[in-house]
């Protein structure tokens, strides 16, 4: 089966999402967003919820950024209530590319909170680029009741989202520093870092503030 930009029949583009070949699949998902048609939208939105391949997932949120706002933000944000993980990840994905602030009112203290990690770190990146302004506070303080949480790959997504917000996070940062819980306030030492010298580098920074929480070092206000 061969797609090209210029073939955009509904019906054969369609099937060529569904395909089983992830070349096919990216094929029609190019060819939907080349030649933008409002039929496409509820397909790409469905097939991103249910794609294994990155690669093509990251072609149908293109294609989809190609079509009228109008008609991807609607369904993207009834799509951020899935009960499907996957499904709220890419939305939010989309989203954040998509970049409109209307659809800040779906970035809630429960989406940024999300159990699934792949949804909150979607959830994350969208927020800092879609919060309007004098919010920042109010998310500021939602993010950091997630330091601490997950594998490295999940703390620096939110490290990297608290530190696009700016002086806004440093009393927050200053307060988790001291928290009960070490993973916390070894986290917030290092987004600080980061916040101060964007070049130390997360894992760098993640092992001096756990190094300095294991010796009961001071935090951000000690000598």
């Amino acid at each position: 089966m061969t797609m090209t930009g210029q073939d955009t029949d509904p019906v054969r583009a369609l099937r060529g999402l569904e395909n089983g070949s992830a070349t096919v699949r990216l094929r029609a998902a190019l060819a939907v967003g080349t030649t933008p048609d409002p039929r496409f939208v509820d397909a790409l939105v469905e097939r991103s919820a249910v794609e294994p391949e990155f690669f093509v997932r990251d072609m149908l949120t293109w294609a989809l950024t190609r079509h009228p706002v109008s008609l991807t933000l609607p369904r993207l944000v009834r799509e951020v209530g899935s009960t499907r993980p996957q499904a709220r990840s890419q939305a939010l994905h989309t989203l954040s590319k998509i970049g409109d602030r209307r659809a800040w009112p779906v970035i809630t203290a429960a989406v940024l909170t999300d159990a699934d990690d792949e949804v909150a770190r979607s959830a994350w990146r969208a927020a800092v680029l879609l919060v309007p302004e004098g919010e920042e506070t109010a998310l500021t303080s939602v993010l950091a009741t997630q330091l601490g949480r997950g594998d490295r790959h999940t703390q620096l997504s939110l490290s990297r989202a608290l530190v696009a917000l700016g002086e806004a996070v440093v009393a927050v940062l200053e307060t988790a520093a001291k928290a009960p819980a070490e993973p916390v306030r070894a986290h917030a030492l290092a987004t600080l870092r980061l916040l101060r010298d964007p070049d130390a580098g997360f894992e760098p920074a993640l092992e001096e503030a756990r190094r300095v929480v294991a010796l009961g070092g001071p935090g951000p206000e000690g000598p």
